[in-house]
This record gives C-alpha cells, structure tokens and sequence, in this order.
C-alpha cells in the first residue's frame, strides 16, 4: 500500500516550538529545523540567522501521511499553536527570521493555505501578519536545533516557551495527537 506522503514547510517563531509541536501530531512522519527564505547566497548558519541580516527564517518542514492528517489540519494547527498576528515576532523573540510563514509546495497548497487564512482570521481580533509563499530552498539546520525538545526539556526556553504551546496543542487538538 502506498502512503499518500506530502511535506508542509511552516514558520512560527523559533523552530524548536514548532518542531516540538508537530513531532506530537498523528500522521507526522518527520519534522526537519532549518532555514528558507533568505537572500544572502550559500547555507546560511545559526548564527547569521540569528543575526537577522540574511532574510530567512527559521522554519520546519515536515514529512506526514495525508491519509491520516490533511494539510489543512497541518495548517489549523499551526494557526492555533503560534501567534500568527505578530509581525516578525514570536513572545520575545524579535527579528524577521522569527516570522509567521507558510510556504507552501504546489498550487493546491496555496489554495488551501488561503483557505485556511480566511477562515481563521475571524478567531483573531488583531489582523493575521502570516506570510504565504512559494517555498524557496530549504536549509536543513544544524544537529544541535534538531529534536531540540526531546532532547534539551530541562532547558529554561523549553519549559517557559514551549511547553505552554504543547499545552494549547493538547487542549485544542487532543485528537490529532499521537
């Protein structure tokens, strides 16, 4: 039998909470942190992300089954598991790489992203600043930022910023986890 496999390539501030999300989700088979959407030439590192100066974002892209979760479900989730109405900041995290994206991988994504956008934007008193793009090249980034969750729990940021989006994820997605 063959699965139905897709990629989605989000960005909601740092990447260690989105990737710490989506590795809960029923019909995620991987997430991968790294970087798109930047203009300066080469594989961008951590630290000239973090710089702000090259124009990507942190992002994820995730590898799921669409028999068992649809992209539109990758999206809500997304949508509801960050704050997509903040220009270029997540809490205090501050700086373009932190961005709101969605880039999405073929015509039909696009349409359900801004599906997705429309219909969410009622549940939100400020205007959604999520940005939808192509998806440009996709950096993979450092081994140290993947798993970071799984891996780095005791760590001050994982407790006081992730784990409250863990906790909106099981409270308005408890069916779709794993």
């Amino acid at each position: 039998m063959n699965k139905n496999v897709q990629i989605a390539t989000l960005g909601g501030g740092c990447f260690w909470c989105t990737e710490a999300v989506f590795q809960k989700v029923k019909g995620v088979e991987k997430v991968v942190s790294g970087y798109a959407g930047g203009n300066v030439p080469g594989k961008p590192t951590y630290r000239e992300i973090c710089s702000g100066l090259t124009g990507h974002a942190e992002v994820i892209q995730i590898t799921f089954n669409a028999d068992i979760i649809s992209f539109e479900d990758i999206l809500v989730i997304f949508m509801t598991t960050h704050d997509p109405t903040t220009l270029n900041q997540q809490g205090a995290d501050r700086g373009t790489q932190y961005r709101s994206v969605i880039y999405y991988h073929n015509e039909n994504q696009q349409k359900i992203a801004e599906e997705v956008l429309k219909q969410i934007q009622p549940y939100y008193s400020d205007k959604i600043e999520t940005e939808l793009s192509k998806i440009p090249v996709f950096y993979e980034a450092e081994q140290e930022h993947q798993d970071f969750y799984k891996n780095n729990q005791s760590y001050g940021y994982c407790s006081f910023v992730i784990e409250p989006k863990l906790s909106k994820l099981r409270k308005l997605h408890a069916d779709k986890l794993k």
